[in-house]
């Protein structure tokens, strides 16, 4: 028996030889299941002599291929127990331990066994059960080294992260440097640019001022003259003389006042100045805002004030279920005729409906689908999308409001916001797709656009889309995410609006100098926001859950639908700056 009681191994040693008799090592993993099978290893990792079956298990763990295995008959003896190191010492009592109890499963040394124990039904010597434990050892070895490379594998990621949050916070700085670089260079490129046209318009307009000064002085000169011819003629020439002075001075004197006069009229007081545009201040805002996400700011390059639209309501009607309805209206879709006839699409009745200046209901088409959007593409010509269908249906509504199909193209996705990009292509935003916005040609044929959308889709009604053409930015709104984002095509960057007068953004239209007018559902209001995502203005709507919005084509006047049950409005707001 080996020491402390921690091992059990069958051998004959060469002192106890006993003449006539073979030495035989017994396999330790056997031995414990009370299997008499003779050991051909021995491993010195495992510490066991093992038989050619129970050895098979270093195969089957690639932690235990490096395991050194050798023959059994050249191990006369097996390596003497080594230091425990206390392991095999009572905690409370400090002598050897020498029993297990059985019905507590715990360690005990002899004070334990008699004092703790000793109403105990099966406390045993550990030497007599010590062979138990060999292939116990063996499976609590393999978890260990488990755990060992699990914990490996947490330290060796931990260390990745803290390397790549150290990495990050670096660029992060490199990038505010390079950033600040390419806004000074900006600068120096506005003051040249500017410093040229202000020393153009110096020149062009003191050449101007000179001359002006030069025919007014000229005029003076004329008037002095003039009246000292008078104020000699009359003292001292005869009255012939001053007849035909008289007559003279009067045809003179009138084209001189008109001259003079002239001039007066165009009397201006010229100055040059140049102002900056509030929204290129970055105010510092919440780290948590952003994270996780990215950042991209694109300095405006316009200089212009941005003027906040104020809009006033001209009319409002209630949507409410009529005669030949099989539900309370809903409009999914709304957009002006360039007559400013309005065209609006109803959802659960399936309808092409058409209102004049007062929404006065004035036409009327069935369609056979549920329709999501229209959008007016001429004079006398709309195209509605389909929320069951992949089609676009064109209609022609003509001057005395009669709607008819015109022609339908097929398309393979189902777009739900849609807005002329110009006279051949929409600029359309899908439904559970990839590709949250794609450019559709009026002839069905569609593609992608170069920008580097999230990666989600959208289901119906979470996102609509429209498109600034003198900027060539696409505005896409996130609705769940409470965001809108100003997407520049060119430079492929984004700029994201987050704001607490924008709740549920439904909508977007593009308003008077390209300033975005956004749906808020939740603040039941449209908020005004700049190309540069300043929000401006913030107009409270007397309707709840505003849900659709467009403007007319000579950006006067605003068409707000709602989703709200049972107080469904149809309302015209006017715009003014």
């Amino acid at each position: 028996m080996a020491a402390n009681g921690n091992e059990n191994m069958e051998y004959n040693s060469a002192d106890d030889a006993v003449p006539g008799r073979t030495e035989k090592l017994l396999c330790q993993p056997c031995s414990s299941k009370d299997k008499q099978t003779e050991a051909g290893v021995f491993c010195s990792i495992c510490d066991e002599f093992q038989c050619m079956d129970c050895s098979n298990i270093h195969k089957m763990y690639a932690f235990m291929k490096n395991h050194k295995l050798v023959n059994a008959k050249g191990i006369k003896k097996k390596p003497a127990s080594f230091d425990m190191k206390g392991l095999d010492k009572c905690v409370q009592h400090h002598k050897d331990l020498e029993f297990f109890c059985e019905d507590e499963n715990q360690l005990c040394c002899s004070t334990c066994a008699i004092v703790d124990h000793r109403k105990c039904h099966s406390v045993v010597e550990i030497q007599k059960i010590a062979g138990r434990s060999l292939s116990t050892l063996s499976e609590l070895k393999i978890k260990f080294q488990e755990i060992g490379k699990k914990a490996e594998t947490v330290v060796k990621y931990t260390k990745s992260s803290k390397e790549r949050l150290n990495k990050d916070l670096k660029e992060v700085t490199v990038k505010i440097r390079r950033m600040r670089d390419n806004v000074m260079t900006m600068f120096d490129d506005l003051e040249v640019s500017v410093a040229k046209h202000a020393e153009s318009f110096k020149t062009e307009t003191l050449d101007k001022l000179s001359k002006k000064l030069s025919d007014s002085e000229k005029h003076i000169a004329d008037a002095t003259e003039s009246l000292e011819t008078i104020d000699n003629v009359g003292q001292r020439g005869t009255p012939s003389q001053q007849f035909i002075l008289e007559q003279r001075m009067k045809r003179q004197v009138n084209e001189l006042s008109s001259n003079v006069d002239k001039e007066c009229q165009r009397l201006e007081n010229v100055t040059f100045s140049f102002d900056f545009d509030e929204t290129l201040k970055l105010p510092p805002f919440p780290i948590s805002d952003y994270i996780p996400g990215q950042l991209k700011c694109s300095p405006s390059k316009d200089v212009k004030p941005i003027v906040p639209v104020k809009l006033t309501k001209i009319t409002s009607i209630d949507l409410k279920q009529t005669g030949d309805d099989a539900e309370e209206p809903l409009y999914t879709g709304l957009d002006f005729l360039p007559d400013g006839r309005l065209v609006a699409v109803d959802n659960n009745n399936m309808k092409c409906l058409i209102y004049n200046e007062k929404l006065e209901k004035v036409g009327s088409y069935q369609l056979s689908y549920y329709p999501l959007s229209v959008v007016a593409v001429s004079d006398e010509k709309v195209a509605i999308t389909s929320g069951n269908q992949y089609k676009i249906d064109f209609l022609c509504v003509s001057k005395s409001n009669d709607i008819t199909l015109n022609r339908t193209c097929k398309v393979t996705t189902q777009y739900e916001s849609t807005c002329l990009k110009d006279g051949r292509n929409f600029v359309a935003g899908t439904i559970d797709d990839t590709m949250p916005v794609r450019i559709v040609s009026l002839s069905g044929e569609e593609k992608d656009l170069s920008i580097n959308f999230p990666n989600k889709k959208y289901p119906v009604d979470t996102c609509a889309c429209t498109y600034i053409r003198n900027s060539d930015k696409v505005v896409f709104t996130d609705r769940y995410e409470h965001t809108v984002n100003i997407y520049d095509i060119k430079s492929n960057t984004r700029v994201v609006v987050k704001h607490n007068q924008i709740k549920e953004p439904c909508d977007v239209a593009v308003g008077p100098s390209d300033c975005i007018l956004v749906c808020s559902t939740r603040t039941h209001s449209i908020v005004h926001i700049s190309q540069t995502g300043r929000v401006l203005l913030s107009y409270k709507l007397d309707m709840k859950h505003p849900h659709r919005v467009c403007i007319s084509k000579d950006k006067s006047v605003v068409a707000v639908a709602n989703s709200e049950i049972g107080g469904k409005k149809l309302q015209l707001l006017k715009i003014t700056l």
